[in-house]
Order: structure tokens, then C-alpha cells, then sequence
């Protein structure tokens, strides 16, 4: 197929249709762009091409020798590598927008690039390929091999954002994917060391479900720019230190958001015709029907990252969902690296740690771990039973999934399809001479049933509910229909938590702006800490953290110890707020306390604890 820029360049009579007809031969032959092509041949010159271009276009032509000394800012705005593989340069900066020169102001993809790293809105100029080079050793130093992790290093955006997120620092370490598989072979996906096809073009497909061409749904999603933009994608995440990518269609748009410590993020408004290819490569990475569109979806996705020289494997929990506009994508990151399973630096309190080792020690009885979806409860239970696991104990799980494997503890993936739920898994642990059984989720009657019977028999049983608090945990077992003195008798302990984003210890300064003492009272400061005085610490924002002033998350926890008072309260029907009460003059840290000692040591921030808790 001729290139639309050779059709326009032999209508405008720069060149003939045999000088085309030789042109295209050498770019089969050799590769390259046909501009390119054109000038080394010496059929028009290097300034024609770019005054034909900017004509063509609608769009300023700059020479590049003539230009004015780019500030060294402006220039840092892209990393080396991304102006080398695009040939691209960052002119000028003017509030929010740059001006970028470019040898082909068509190519979307190049544009996308420039803005997901820097977070500006680009204004393109055309510029010739070869004063691009020249440009770009001159004020960069010379040329280097593009790796991919490295065009990820530096993105400075107004206000320390990229389109809306977090910047992420400049960095050295390469980093390549390697899709994983069970028999450990590497494949290496070469993609990542391609350039982008600047005259690659999709088209999306349509809506109508019954003229779906997977062919063409496979071939979209191979092409080189997809491929780019998904490992690209997946490996930022990585680096950011998501926890979940969103990939979401809307009528005129097309966005991909990470949550960055439990707060989304915008990164990427990638083009709207990318949409059906991109998702047909998600699919295929995550082995699911590509022609399915009109059903939920759910895979995974299992790759091998080598990062500066270490390897690693990395999960992605992908779940696909069919919506007004197409399909949106969220992919959960499950990072070995990151599982903290030491209970002394999850957050708790020492009162409340103190507890919940005295009880999770117990040969039998039920712990239970409330909160929602996203508060770190599978962290806590993992850091529990990794504290147990040892050579005399018989451990079994059964989750929904498996987020992270664990020599020495036998795990059961849950297959509803096959009849394989929580409740038939529990059934078959009692008699496979379990001493610790975790249950991934307390959802029905049934599965609370077997669980409380399995901790009554001699069975230490550790499981997890959705309820706001951990008094209100008893009331919500009851209600699924479990009577009271089974609850009463088969639970130790509830811990109910949260996670609240972290200071960055590197850049967090002393709030100066005062605070009224009613305001504090009302947050949950008691009278004593306001007249002893606190020191409140607010987010500032720095090359470790980002630019966003926090780093990490910490979790609030709420532990309620069953003692005999609470034991005859719950046999009497007492309500969740009596319970409270009850398990406070016990000593129960509520979750608000447990931010205000937070606020206390400097850690968090008083609008973290506002956000996640309630008095």
C-alpha cells in the first residue's frame, strides 16, 4: 500500500510517481520513514518536505537551526530516549501546553507518549527528521539505545501531576516483561525494544455483535503500537506502585487511571480508536474470548519482570466488564514484594497487637477480619497464618483467588462453575486433619455455619466479613442466621480495619495552621492531648514520594477481645452500639482512636483519618 504522504507529495508535484515507486521499494527493503527517504535521495530537500508538511497540516513549520537556546527545563520536560525514539523536541513551555517539534505532526501515538509523561497538552510544529536528530544529540548529548523503563523515567506536570496523577521520579532501571508460564520458559516479548509505527492506523470495530471479525479483533492487537502501550502500561504501573489499573471507555474519550495508595489517578487519555485493539491484547494476555463482548470476564494475567537485573514475577487479576460504551478493564497487582507479613508493622496499636497474638495463638475459635473491599484484610490474615505456619501445624485456605502462594500451607482455589464454593471446601477440610482453616469470605449462612462448627470441634478458624466496624460484625452474623450462642461461643476476636495513605517521611513539614480546640474535640483528640499540644504534619511532595506527600499506607485497627461481659451480652441480644460501649471500657482502640494516635506520631494527616473513619 502507498504511503498517504507519498500520494500527496507526487499531487504537489515534489516528486514523480517513479521517484515514489523507488522510494517505497528502498522502505520495504530497508525500513525508515519516506520522508526520510525522499531527501537521501535527494529528489526535494529536507525544508520542502517540512514547509509541504506544515501547509498540509494547518501546522507552524520551525527550522530547528534558527530556533532560539531551548531552557534546560523545558528540555528535561522528556526523557532522552522518548525524544530519540519518536524524534521529537520539547520548544516551549506555556502554561499548560508544549510546544513540541515534531517530523510528522500526525503521529497520535508520539503525542500520546509526550503527554502521558509530561501531563501537558501538546502543541505540535513540524520540524525536518534530520534537524530533529541533530537537535536531539545537541541538547541531549548524543545518541544511546532506547530501552523502554528508561523513556518512563522523568514526568513533571503543573502542580507535581501527570494528567491528573502523580509524577514519577526520573529513574535508570530498565525493566523488560517476560510472559510467564508454569513449565518457567521465557519468552521475551521483543515489542517492548519496538519503535512505535507512526503510520499505523486502526479502525474500530462495530457494535454490532453478531458481525464481530475476530481476525481482524487479533491482528489489531498485535500491531506494534498496542503492544507498546499495554507493556508500557503494565510496567508504569509496577514502577508507580499501583494497586490497580482502570482502563475505561466513554463516548468521546478514553482513559487509564492507576490507584496510587488507595486514590486514583488519571495517566493516560490514549487515543479512541486504540479501544477495541487495546482490549483484544488485554484479552489475549489474560487467555480469554476476545469475541465476547456483551459478558463479564475475568482471567489473569502472569508475567516475569526483570528490573535492574532482578527478576520477579508479577500477578494482574483482570476483570473485564461490558459497559454503555465498551468494555472496561481494572487489572489488580499482586506484588509479592509488596506483602508486609509482619504483624508489628501493619499499624497496630500495641494493646491491640498484644490481643490479637493472644487469641490468634489458640488452638480453636473463630477470628474474624472486617472491613471493605481494598482495607488490607487478606494482608492481616496472611501476616497471621505466615506467624503460625510451622513444620507441626496443618494449615488449609480456600480463597477466592489465591493472591499469593506460601510453601508449608496447603491453598484451594474456590471454582464456582464446578460446584467448588467456600462451603464445599470447608466440608472437605474437616476431613483432611486441618489445626488452622482459612476461609477467604463468610458470604451465606451455610459457609458461617460449617465455619463456626469447624472452630467448635478444635479447629482455629480465621476468616473475613464486610460489615463498617467489629461490633457490629456479631449483629451481622445473626442476621445471616447463625444463633446467638453459637456466635457467642465459637468467636475469640474481630478485628475491623482500614488504610490510610502514609507521610512521606521525606518531605512532610509542620502544619502551622491552627486548629480550634472544638474542632479537635470533635475529630476524637481527648481533652488532655489538646492541652498537652499537638504537632500536625501535612504533605509537601518530593522526588521520593512522587510529588504527592504521601508514600505507602498504614492501617487503623479495631479490636474487640470476647470476654465473658460481651460473651452474656450477646446471649441477651445486646445491640452493636452497646457493645461498643462495652468493648471500650474493655480497652478497644476504636478506628477513629486508632488515626488520632496516628495523627499523634506524626504518621498520617487529619483529613486521612476524616476520610476512612467515623466517630
Amino acid at each position: 500500500m502507498v504511503s498517504k504522504l507519498g500520494e500527496m507529495l507526487v499531487k504537489a508535484q515534489l516528486i514523480t510517481d517513479a521517484q515514489l515507486e523507488e522510494v517505497v521499494k528502498i522502505q520495504r527493503r530497508e525500513g525508515g520513514k519516506l520522508g526520510s527517504i525522499v531527501v537521501r535521495q535527494g529528489f526535494c530537500s529536507d525544508q520542502d518536505i517540512v514547509s509541504f508538511l506544515g501547509m498540509q497540516y494547518g501546522v507552524p513549520a520551525a527550522d530547528l537551526e534558527q530556533w532560539p537556546p531551548i531552557e534546560a527545563s523545558v528540555i528535561a520536560l522528556i526523557p532522552k530516549d522518548l525524544a530519540q525514539r519518536h524524534k521529537v523536541l520539547p520548544l516551549q513551555r506555556t502554561g499548560n501546553v508544549l510546544t513540541l517539534a515534531m517530523s510528522d505532526p500526525t503521529d497520535i501515538f508520539a503525542m500520546d507518549d509526550v503527554r502521558f509523561h509530561t501531563g501537558y497538552n501538546v502543541d505540535p510544529v513540524v520540524s525536518s527528521e534530520m534537524g530533529l536528530v541533530r537537535a536531539v544529540e545537541k541538547y541531549y548529548g548524543g545518541a544511546s539505545a532506547v530501552r523502554l523503563a528508561d523513556g518512563m523515567g522523568s514526568r513533571t506536570a503543573p502542580g507535581g501531576n501527570a494528567g491528573g496523577g502523580a509524577a514519577a521520579g526520573p529513574t535508570s532501571t530498565s525493566a523488560t516483561l517476560h510472559p510467564f508460564n508454569e513449565q518457567d520458559e521465557q519468552f521475551d516479548l521483543s515489542e517492548l525494544e519496538q519503535e512505535l509505527d507512526a503510520d499505523a492506523e486502526f479502525d474500530t470495530t462495530e457494535d454490532d455483535e453478531e458481525s464481530i471479525n475476530v481476525g481482524a479483533l487479533k491482528r489489531g492487537s498485535e500491531d506494534a503500537p498496542v503492544v507498546k502501550l499495554v507493556n508500557m502500561v503494565l510496567i508504569d504501573a509496577i514502577k508507580r506502585g499501583a494497586s490497580d489499573i482502570h482502563i475505561e471507555p466513554y463516548e468521546k474519550n478514553y482513559r487509564i487511571r492507576f490507584r496510587i495508595d488507595g486514590i486514583l489517578m488519571e495517566v493516560m487519555r490514549p487515543n479512541l480508536k486504540l479501544k477495541d485493539p487495546l482490549t483484544s491484547r488485554v484479552k489475549i494476555l489474560a487467555k480469554l474470548n476476545i469475541a465476547e463482548k456483551r459478558l463479564p470476564q475475568d482471567g489473569r494475567i502472569k508475567l516475569r519482570v526483570n528490573m535492574g537485573g532482578r527478576q520477579k514475577v508479577i500477578d494482574y487479576r483482570v476483570s473485564i466488564l461490558p459497559t454503555l460504551f465498551g468494555e472496561k478493564i481494572v487489572l489488580r497487582l499482586l506484588d509479592s514484594d509488596k506483602l508486609m507479613l509482619d504483624l508489628t508493622k501493619l499499624g497496630f496499636e500495641q494493646e491491640s497487637l498484644d490481643r490479637w497474638d493472644r487469641q490468634i495463638s489458640k488452638p480453636y475459635g473463630m477470628v474474624l477480619v472486617t472491613g471493605p473491599t481494598g482495607s488490607g484484610k487478606t494482608n492481616t490474615l496472611y501476616s497471621s497464618i505466615a506467624k503460625l505456619n510451622t513444620v507441626d501445624t496443618n494449615i488449609l485456605t480456600a480463597e477466592d483467588p489465591v493472591e499469593f502462594n506460601f510453601p508449608g500451607i496447603n491453598q484451594v482455589q474456590m471454582k464456582e462453575q464446578i460446584g467448588l464454593n467456600f462451603a464445599a471446601a470447608l466440608r472437605s477440610f474437616l476431613r483432611q486433619d486441618p489445626n488452622i482453616i482459612l476461609v477467604g469470605e463468610i458470604r451465606d449462612f451455610e459457609t458461617a455455619e460449617i465455619a463456626i462448627k469447624a472452630s467448635l470441634t478444635g479447629h482455629l478458624v480465621l476468616s473475613t466479613l464486610h460489615t463498617n466496624d467489629a461490633p457490629s460484625t456479631i449483629n451481622r452474623l445473626m442476621n445471616m442466621g447463625v444463633e446467638p450462642f453459637l456466635v457467642a461461643t465459637s468467636v475469640n476476636i474481630i478485628c475491623a480495619q482500614r488504610l490510610v495513605r502514609r507521610l512521606c517521611a521525606s518531605c512532610k513539614a509542620v502544619d502551622t495552621h491552627h486548629q480550634p480546640e472544638e474542632a479537635l474535640r470533635e475529630v476524637g483528640f481527648t481533652p488532655e492531648e489538646i492541652q498537652r499540644g499537638i504537632t500536625f504534619y501535612k504533605p509537601v511532595g518530593c522526588e521520593v514520594c512522587n510529588k504527592r506527600g504521601y508514600k505507602g499506607r498504614v492501617g487503623l485497627y479495631e479490636v474487640l477481645e470476647m470476654s465473658e461481659t460481651l460473651k452474656d451480652m450477646i446471649l441477651t441480644g445486646a445491640s452493636a452500639i452497646e457493645l461498643r460501649e462495652q468493648g471500650q471500657k474493655e480497652g478497644m482502640i476504636t478506628l477513629r482512636r486508632s488515626g488520632c494516635r496516628k495523627v499523634l506520631d506524626g504518621v498520617t494527616t487529619i483529613e486521612e483519618i476524616i476520610r476512612e473513619t467515623v466517630l
